[in-house]
C-alpha cells in the first residue's frame, strides 16, 4: 500500500506492507505519476512499517532518486529495519559503481590502451633480453666448437626440415600451379605465352618460394618450439637444468636456430625446384610449351641473381621463426591455457616478422639494382 501527502513544496510517500518486486509496479505508478508536480522541491519516503522488501526495489529507489536528483528536488529515504537498511545500503553501493564504471567508460578505454602499450614494451625488452642471451651463447659456440652439439643440432634438422619436405612439396607445388594456371588466361590473349616462363621463375625463385617455406615453417616447427620449450617451463624442467648446470640457452635454444638456419636454404631450393614443377606442368597443358622450351627459356630469361636472393633471406627467416617461437615458449605462465596463447601468437608473430623482413629485403635490393 503507497500513499501520497503533499504540505507546500515537500512531498512525502508513505509506503506500507509488502515492498518487493511483485508490488513494484504499483509504486513506480505512482511515482511516474508524481513527475508531473513541478512545484517539490522536497521528496520524503517513508518506509519504516514496511514488512518485506528486496533489491529490485531497492534499485527502484535508486532509478528515481537518480531521476529527481537530476530534476533538483532532494530525495531522504528512511528505512527503521536494519536489515532493510543494510540491504539498501549494499544495492546503492553497487549501484553507484556501475554508474561510475559507464561514466568513465572512455577513459577505461584509454587506460586499456595504456596498460597494453605497457605490456607490449615489456615484452619487447624481454625480448631484447632473450636476443641479447642467444648472442652470448652464439659467441660462446664460436670460440669454444668443441662444446657445439652437434648430435642435438642434427636431430633438430631432421624434425624442423627434414620432416617438412612433403608439406612443403605440396604446398611451393600447388602454388606453381596456381600462378601459372591464373596467368595462362591473360597471356593467351595476347599472344604472350612464353613470358609465362619469366613471370614464374622471377616472381618463386625471388619471393614465393622463400616465403611460403617461411610460413609454412612457422606454423609446423615454429609452433612446435613454442609448445615443446612450454612445457618444459610448466614442468620446471628448465629450471631443474639449470640447477644441475645446464644453461637451456646452450643445450635448447641455439641447437634448433642453427639446425634451421642452416636447413632453410636447402627448403627454399627444394620448393624452388617444386613450384617450376608445378609451373612448367601449367604451361605444357594450357599454352603448349614443352618443358624442353620451357627449361630454354628459364635459363636464358631468368638471371641467376634471383635464386641467390632467395636463398639468402632463408637463414634471416629461420632466425626470425625459431627466435620468436622459442621466446614464446619461455613466455610461458604457471597454466595450461597459457601454452595454447603464447603457441599461437609465435605462429602470428613469427609469420608477421618474416612477412616484414621479406617487404624489408625487397627495398633494400630494389634500391640496390638487385
Amino acid at each position: 500500500m503507497i500513499s501520497l501527502s503533499i504540505k507546500g513544496a515537500r512531498a512525502t510517500f508513505h509506503i506500507q506492507g509488502d515492498f518487493t518486486l511483485n508490488q513494484l509496479h504499483i509504486v513506480e505508478k505512482q511515482f511516474q505519476q508524481f513527475t508531473h508536480h513541478t512545484d517539490i522541491s522536497v521528496v520524503d519516503i517513508d518506509l519504516n512499517y514496511i514488512d518485506t522488501f528486496d533489491s529490485a526495489a531497492a534499485l527502484l529507489l535508486l532509478k528515481f532518486q537518480e531521476q529527481w536528483l537530476h530534476d533538483n528536488i532532494t530525495t531522504s529515504i528512511s528505512i527503521q529495519e536494519p536489515s532493510f537498511h543494510h540491504l539498501f545500503q549494499n544495492v546503492s553501493t553497487h549501484y553507484q559503481k556501475n554508474r561510475v564504471k559507464n561514466r568513465d567508460k572512455v577513459c577505461n578505454i584509454f587506460a586499456d590502451i595504456g596498460e597494453k602499450s605497457i605490456q607490449k614494451l615489456l615484452q619487447i625488452k624481454a625480448f631484447l633480453a632473450f636476443f641479447g642471451m642467444i648472442s652470448h651463447a652464439f659467441f660462446y659456440y664460436v670460440t669454444r666448437p668443441h662444446k657445439i652439439r652437434y648430435k642435438e643440432i642434427l636431430f633438430e634438422m631432421n624434425e624442423s626440415a627434414i620432416k617438412a619436405l612433403g608439406i612443403i612439396a605440396l604446398t611451393t607445388f600447388l602454388i606453381g600451379v596456381v600462378i601459372a594456371y591464373q596467368s595462362s588466361v591473360q597471356l593467351k590473349m595476347y599472344g604472350a605465352n612464353i613470358f609465362i616462363v619469366d613471370m614464374l621463375g622471377i616472381s618463386i625463385l625471388r619471393e614465393l618460394a622463400p616465403l611460403i617455406t617461411a610460413i609454412v615453417i612457422a606454423g609446423r616447427s615454429g609452433s612446435a618450439y613454442a609448445a615443446q620449450i612450454g612445457v618444459m617451463k610448466l614442468t620446471e624442467e628448465l629450471d631443474a637444468m639449470r640447477t644441475m648446470g645446464f644453461d637451456p640457452y646452450y643445450f635448447l635454444v641455439l641447437p634448433r636456430i642453427l639446425a634451421l638456419m642452416v636447413m632453410m636454404p636447402l627448403l627454399i631450393f627444394f620448393a624452388d625446384i617444386m613450384g617450376v614443377l608445378g609451373g612448367m606442368l601449367i604451361a605444357s597443358v594450357e599454352l603448349d610449351i614443352t618443358p624442353s622450351m620451357f627449361l630454354e627459356r628459364f635459363a636464358s630469361a631468368v638471371d641467376i641473381k634471383h635464386f641467390y636472393i632467395g636463398l639468402f633471406k632463408g637463414p634471416f627467416f629461420a632466425f626470425l621463426i625459431t627466435a620468436i617461437g622459442i621466446f614464446r615458449g619461455i613466455m610461458v605462465k604457471n597454466d595450461t591455457q597459457s601454452i595454447g596463447v603464447n603457441t599461437t601468437k609465435s605462429v602470428v608473430e613469427s609469420i608477421f616478422a618474416v612477412i616484414m623482413c621479406d617487404a624489408l629485403f625487397s627495398i633494400i635490393f630494389t634500391n640496390l639494382g638487385y
